[in-house]
């Protein structure tokens, strides 16, 4: 019989805790299972189950007063053996890891080829640097960056944009085996399944392993052999891609199940489901437009200049000018959920920092209640604010690491004046709760860092509900979220629309959450919105080719179950 690639046997982890208890507090407990020569093996569970401990374990890279027992072994030697040379090498050229976070990957000071010389030579010191740059660039291309973005830096690029630098910094050194942990996160349904396919394409020509770790169900089933499925800090089923949809045996495997096909079936499957209440009265609503809208975006633009270097700017006569948003029209209506959804860098995260007046349009008007935003003062802009909050894509934006989790949700109250200490506790826990972040006497006392992406991402969500804005804009709200949170946090989104008559811009790259969510839907790519209209009629009769081209890439959970 073959010798597994990886053996993980009883593997228990538990992270540096300040809290004065006997109790150890396993964040991953007694975990056991192998990994094949070219296997692709899917790794989900909730935020915070110790999906994303497993994989930092397999690279050695868990904090140094961390309790580890069990073991990893590759190809039958222990790694947790390893002295720092032969870690080195094994880091890269035996398994490479993808974080969930793209900018703990990359450094804000080096240009993304710098990144790329820098891993190469640091392991293949024999490489010219002329030779470095050739194979850096046709790794790039695979994951569809361009050679012109060479001597870019990673503030210059989008999320997503960042997140497949980062996997191409992964494939350089053609690594045994890829942890990638949410490695698509961040990205739309097309680069998504570009990347996806590449990395599996990968692993068929050159037998490489593939743990991925994910919250998204349809995507582990589309792209894996097999699912270990974790539930505090345990692999509680595992099995075939097949026996896991078809005949899932453990209790939580079937409540993932549910909540993930809760939002995948179509409109009048989903009807019969216990929503049924909630889906009609977004059905009647669709229908159904106030004539007075609450935000009313004329002809917006936001520009930039790419001046160059001062030798560039000589040698050109003109100036590069990249059109982020490019003439954007749009109305939203009071009570309505408008879903915003396209490709990374096409412009949807720009429109909405530019909406909020966290960055001036080049030209055109921002109308919220009639009010033009773009001529208010910065001042009156902060005033503003108490009625447009935004959660952001990545909730440390947001979140002060030296706050507790209470104080970063009274945050916003203490600004606008909007209630006494005790008031604001008081508004925080129930908030708390209201999120799922139990028990809320625990979670007050937090602090981010010791929360997992998710469990943070609740806590922006939080934030920015506490001051009961009239409109909410969302970028990317439950992207880091598993699928039966991901299903409470958006029906929490409809009771609190319904409860206080919110109105959501809602910005994602999942366009089965926005069927499952949104009123209308609104088509962005290259700065311009190509298709905008009731969701429906968006999924059912698409008009414009890049429509169909998103909807075409967009794996659908109900098929593979």
């Amino acid at each position: 019989m073959t010798e597994p690639l990886f053996c993980i046997e009883n593997l228990r982890v538990a992270y540096p805790s300040h809290r004065a208890t006997e109790k150890i507090d396993w964040a991953v407990d007694d975990v056991s299972f192998t990994l094949n020569k070219g296997e692709k093996l899917g790794l989900i569970g909730e935020s915070g189950c110790g999906k994303s401990t497993i994989g930092r374990a397999v690279m050695r890279l868990l904090p140094p007063s961390s309790r580890i027992e069990g073991q990893i072994k590759y190809r039958g030697k222990p790694v947790f053996g390893l002295n720092s040379v032969q870690l080195r090498q094994f880091r890269g050229e035996v398994v490479a890891l993808v974080f969930q976070d793209p900018m703990t990957r990359l450094d804000p000071l080096m240009t993304i080829g710098e990144h790329c010389i820098e891993t190469l030579r640091a392991h293949q010191p024999q490489l010219s640097r002329r030779q470095a740059k050739e194979k850096a660039l046709a790794t790039l291309e695979k994951v569809k960056i361009p050679a012109n973005r060479w001597g870019q830096y990673p503030h210059e690029f989008s999320g997503g944009m960042r997140q497949r630098v980062a996997i191409a910094l992964a494939l350089l050194l053609n690594p045994k085996a890829i942890v990638a942990d949410e490695p698509t996160t961040s990205l739309d349904v097309t680069v998504a399944s570009e990347i996806l396919q590449e990395l599996t394409r990968l692993c068929n020509e050159h037998e490489m392993a593939l743990l991925l770790i994910s919250h998204d169900l349809a995507m582990v089933g589309e792209y894996c052999d097999r699912i270990a499925v974790m539930y505090e800090g345990k692999i509680v089923e595992t099995g075939s891609v097949k026996s896991i949809f078809h005949h899932p045996q453990h209790q939580y495997t079937q409540s993932l199940l549910k909540a993930a096909l809760h939002i995948h079936l179509e409109e009048d499957s989903v009807v019969e489901t216990n929503n049924s209440m909630l889906v009609r009265e977004l059905s009647t609503h669709k229908s159904h437009q106030q004539p007075t809208p609450l935000l009313k975006v004329k002809d917006l633009k936001q520009y930039y200049t790419l001046e160059g270097n001062l030798l560039e700017q000589w040698l050109s006569k003109e100036k590069r000018v990249i059109k982020a948003v490019d003439e954007v029209n749009f109305e939203l209506y009071p009570g309505e959920i408008l879903g915003l959804v396209g490709e990374s860098g096409c412009g949807k995260s720009t429109l909405s920092r530019t909406i909020l007046q966290l960055i001036r349009p080049t030209s055109g008007a921002v109308e919220f209640l009639g009010e033009d935003l773009t001529r208010l003062s910065p001042q009156q802009m902060r005033q503003k604010r108490r009625h447009i909050q935004m959660v952001f894509q990545d909730p440390h934006a947001c979140l002060n690491p030296l706050m507790t989790i209470g104080e970063s949700i009274a945050d916003p109250l203490f600004i606008h004046q909007l209630a006494t200490p005790a008031q604001a506790k008081e508004r925080v826990e129930r908030m708390l709760k209201r999120v799922g972040l139990t028990p809320v006497e625990d979670y007050y006392y937090r602090y981010p860092s010791d929360l997992s992406g998710g469990q943070q991402q609740r806590v922006a969500i939080a934030r920015a509900l506490i001051t009961h804005p009239q409109l909410l804009i969302c970028d990317e709200p439950v992207s880091m979220l598993d699928a039966s949170v991901q299903t409470q946090v958006l029906d929490l989104m409809l009771e609190l629309k319904r409860e206080f008559n919110l109105t959501y811009l809602f910005i994602t790259h999942d366009l089965w959450v926005a069927r499952f969510l949104c009123d209308r839907i609104a088509v962005m790519n290259a700065g311009k919105i190509v298709e905008l209209g009731e969701t429906e009629e968006i999924f059912t009769n698409p008009q414009h080719p890049y429509t169909q081209k998103l909807l075409k890439a967009a794996p659908l959970l109900g098929e593979l179950h």
